[in-house]
């Protein structure tokens, strides 16, 4: 089925777990048809499409490395199929601590968190109607790189996930011409996503130090629900930043780089 004008879609990377799933079903709630992408595990992302649909809108779950350019071109070849414009265009999908794609390729942090962030996008952009949104989902440790000191081990994410907002950035005087807002949604660490769990095992009492100090951490659901607020918000301009959790002021004061 082609979706027209008329009918709301969304596009959610790194939508088959986690935040990137609970905003799809989240944005099916309000009405919007979901295409997610996901890299491994088709029958999770399976799962999340059924429960799309359950909402009585449409989806589609699509593989795509967002790190390889004839997947990417592969991806949108398939959403031109089934839809004629985007809406909305959540980048959720990250990554930099797998083990197995850091020994193929020690750059890959930078590929995933910045320079596919960048050529989704350009991808994006035909199908991108005025109006539409683009949404980057971040981490304070990676919005506020390199002014705080960082989790052992989440320097490398955090500093590659900077540069991809940073480039986003530079962008968004281009495409606020062509009548698109680029919006921030960055959170304090999330429970229920690996960060946390991969600090519990690396940094224990860091990790406990860090809940104490700032309450209790955010949820995947909290997150999604304040991505999707944040996409149906009018009032909020193009290069906003929306904050899930810790205020930026008490990261930046407890853990601020005096080096």
């Amino acid at each position: 089925m082609m979706h027209r004008r008329r009918e709301r879609v969304a596009l959610i990377t790194g939508g088959s777990r986690g935040i990137g799933a609970e905003t799809a079903l989240l944005l099916a709630e309000q009405g919007f048809h979901v295409i997610l992408t996901y890299r491994q595990k088709a029958a999770r992302a399976q799962r999340v499409l059924s429960a799309i649909e359950q909402r009585g809108v449409s989806g589609l779950a699509l593989p795509c490395d967002l790190t390889r350019p004839g997947e990417l071109a592969c991806l949108f070849a398939r959403v031109r199929e089934w839809t004629d414009h985007l809406d909305t265009l959540v980048l959720n999908a990250s990554g930099g601590l797998e083990q197995e794609r850091l020994a193929e390729d020690p750059e890959y942090p930078l590929r995933i968190n910045c320079d596919a962030q960048v050529a989704c996008v350009e991808a994006a952009l035909p199908l991108l109607v005025p109006g539409s949104t683009i949404l980057f989902v971040t981490s304070h440790w990676a919005h506020l790189y390199p002014r705080i000191k960082q989790f052992a081990g989440y320097g490398v994410v955090a500093r590659s996930k900077y540069a991809g907002e940073q480039a986003l950035r530079s962008r968004q005087e281009e495409w606020r011409a062509r009548g698109l807002r680029l919006l921030v949604v960055t959170g304090d660490l999330v429970e229920g996503t690996v960060t946390p769990m991969l600090l519990a095992r690396a940094m224990p009492i860091a990790l406990e130090r860090h809940r104490a100090a700032s309450g209790a951490l955010p949820t995947v659901e909290q997150m999604a629900r304040v991505i999707v607020q944040a996409v149906r918000d009018t009032t909020l301009v193009s290069g906003s930043t929306v904050t899930v959790g810790e205020p930026l002021t008490g990261l930046l004061t407890r853990y601020h780089r005096d080096d």
